[in-house]
């Protein structure tokens, strides 16, 4: 029996790889000969760099940059080959590294993730691949774009400072220096949402209020976005304010789009093709693949229907193993997943779910492993009657 593992971690309980181990453990209860191949999986935010760095055999460089909240924080991303950078902007720019008493979106910036390019490119790489969830930003990328270089000044022709809350200051916009390997040097972006940067989808009103915004606030913040929008149209006539992805991580897509010639693509496709998904597949008996929360946004990008829809072209099942999930789930029914297993056995809270994960999550691995033996006994008994 062979079998695939490809979840997305559980976000504050569990890696890609913890996850893949503690089912692999259920599994192995019941299948102690199952071959079992485990591939590390993330859709651009969390857990992207060190998904890539495993599956390729890459490196890790830290490096001291400038947090969200511009203190100095140690962050990593990945080198592969000398050749291919993977930086995920969280990393430097994260909600996790922020208490949530001090989240501020008008406050913080993405400047440390735009250090991090630079020293990817102080490596000679030819590309970079820059995964952008789990921000704590809401800059536009403003600040990406002064550590690269780019100035941004109010009337008195003086430097903005960081956060959203500069953009009310910011009048005229220079590129002139921008560091010049931006040209030279492919820059791919990772996303699992698609959000414009601004209106009511857009960047602020759909994401503000995770990172510390009020009403009133996100209402704000959009507008300063969609001043920040109209001088780019106006001053270096780039228009990417209705791009598919410019409101990924308050805005950082629309400042990789307009000052490093970024394309932006599904977190998920673009790491299953470079993680070779598909070559594994051609084998595989059953695949099993998950996250933290299932719910009726998955269906967009998320890392189990990306997985679900390269098995279903070799007619595997595909079984998701899931933290939680909604009662709305019927669609992913309708994109490749056959079955969701649930890892809460018994009523719980959020808290102790959390503490018990990797338990519930090696028990939620046996329950599959016997569906799925349940389901082939069934097949083998029709097949033997006829």
């Amino acid at each position: 029996m062979n079998i695939i593992i490809a979840a997305d971690s559980f976000k504050g309980s569990a890696t890609t790889f913890e996850v893949a181990d503690f089912i692999e453990k259920g599994i192995k209860r019941v299948e102690p000969s199952a071959a079992v191949t485990k591939l590390p999986l993330a859709d651009g935010g969390e857990g992207t760099v060190e998904a890539l760095v495993t599956a390729l055999n890459g490196r890790y460089i830290e490096k001291e940059v400038t947090g969200p909240l511009g203190k100095k924080v140690t962050a990593k991303f990945g080198l592969i080959d000398n050749d291919i950078a993977v930086i995920a902007m969280a990393e430097a720019s994260g909600l996790t590294l922020i208490k949530k008493e001090d989240r501020n979106p008008f406050k913080t910036t993405t400047y440390g993730t735009g250090e991090l390019i630079k020293v990817a490119f102080d490596y000679g790489v030819k590309e970079i691949l820059v995964g952008i969830g789990g921000s704590a930003t809401n800059d536009a990328g403003v600040g990406m774009a002064q550590a690269l270089g780019v100035t941004f000044k109010d009337r008195y022709n003086k430097e903005i400072g960081f956060g959203a809350e500069a953009l009310e200051n910011m009048e005229y916009i220079d590129t002139s220096n921008i560091d010049s390997r931006v040209k030279n040097t492919k820059i791919t972006v990772f996303s699992d949402v698609t959000n414009p940067l601004c209106g009511k989808n857009g960047a602020s009103y759909v994401y503000g209020p995770q990172k510390g915004a009020s009403i009133k606030d996100v209402e704000r913040l959009d507008q300063l976005l969609d001043r920040y929008g109209k001088k780019l149209e106006e001053q270096l006539n780039i228009h990417i304010m209705n791009k598919e992805g410019a409101g990924a991580a308050g805005g950082l897509g629309a400042g990789l789009l307009a000052f490093c010639n970024a394309e932006i693509y599904s977190g998920i496709d673009k790491i299953l093709e470079k993680i070779k998904l598909e070559d594994h597949m051609k084998n595989a008996d059953l695949v099993i693949t998950g996250e933290g929360k299932l719910d009726f946004q998955s269906v967009y990008g998320k890392a189990p229907i990306g997985v679900a829809k390269i098995a279903k072209q070799y007619n595997i099942p595909v079984i998701a193993v899931v933290g939680s999930e909604e009662t709305s789930i019927i669609d992913v029914y309708y994109h490749g997943i056959d079955l969701v297993i649930d890892i809460i056995n018994k009523p719980m809270s959020l808290n102790e779910a959390m503490e018990n994960a990797y338990e519930l999550i090696e028990n939620a691995g046996e329950k599959v492993i016997r569906a799925f033996k349940l389901t082939n006994k069934k097949f083998t008994i029709e097949e033997e009657m006829l």
